[in-house]
């Protein structure tokens, strides 16, 4: 059976005014390696970087023309720290994964050395973290799991109870559906507005859906390089 899961974060998105100062501190305080920095596909006047956790996984940042004139508010558009609320739909915090403890403890020191604060570690069963601030109010955390999270161990029947979800809820969310893709690509569905969607303009979004699969990879990959 083909897998049709997800199997991690190829990259997370993170908007900015100042993609300098962002790169500056994910290269010298975490030690990010900066693999790209070009011109974004498909959006005139933004610029698109990556740094490289792995090979498989990197943070980005975009930069355009209007980011500077949203104005960022803890407790709505950021959270502020690691118990702080930010409205739904946005970041809390992001956690960056570190081999081992000895680890750990090395990037608390690598952060320090780079003059910005850092709290911990903190041991919560199922990994230990150090907590920090990065450039324009991110809320940074690394963190580190000796074994896999034990669903038998860590779902809390009160918090299930709590949120609402039922036994068989539950079954299903520990326990989801496989997949398996026919001969024929599923049909793009209609535009239903009571489901997620991205917040094209209206017409835009309908033009986009009601193209066929193989003219918008045409039209809209770009996979050169931008040096050659």
């Amino acid at each position: 059976m083909t897998k049709t899961s997800v199997t991690g974060v190829h990259h997370l998105a993170i908007s900015t005014a100042d993609i300098k100062g962002q790169l500056e501190f994910f290269t010298d305080v975490l030690g990010c390696e900066l693999v790209a920095l070009y011109w974004m596909h498909g959006v005139e006047g933004a610029w698109h970087g990556f740094v490289r956790l792995h090979d498989t996984s990197y943070v980005a940042f975009v930069q355009m023309a209007g980011i500077a004139e949203v104005p960022a508010e803890v407790g709505v558009t950021h959270a502020g720290h690691g118990g702080g609320v930010s409205a739904g739909g946005t970041m809390q915090h992001v956690a960056f994964d570190v081999a081992g403890e000895a680890e750990l403890l090395a990037m608390r020191d690598r952060i320090r050395s780079r003059g910005i604060n850092v709290m911990g570690p903190i041991h919560h069963g199922l990994c230990s973290s150090i907590y920090f601030a990065g450039p324009e109010g991110l809320t940074l955390e690394v963190a580190t799991s000796s074994e896999p999270i034990d669903g038998d161990r860590w779902i809390d029947p009160e918090v299930v109870r709590l949120a609402g979800i039922s036994p068989d809820d539950l079954e299903r969310f520990r326990r989801p559906a496989g997949f398996e893709p026919a001969g024929e690509p599923v049909p793009q569905p209609p535009v239903d507005h009571e489901r997620p969607q991205m917040a094209y303009p209206a017409a835009v979004l309908e033009r986009l859906m009601g193209m066929a699969d193989e003219d918008f990879t045409a039209r809209m990959s770009m996979t050169e390089p931008p040096v050659p």
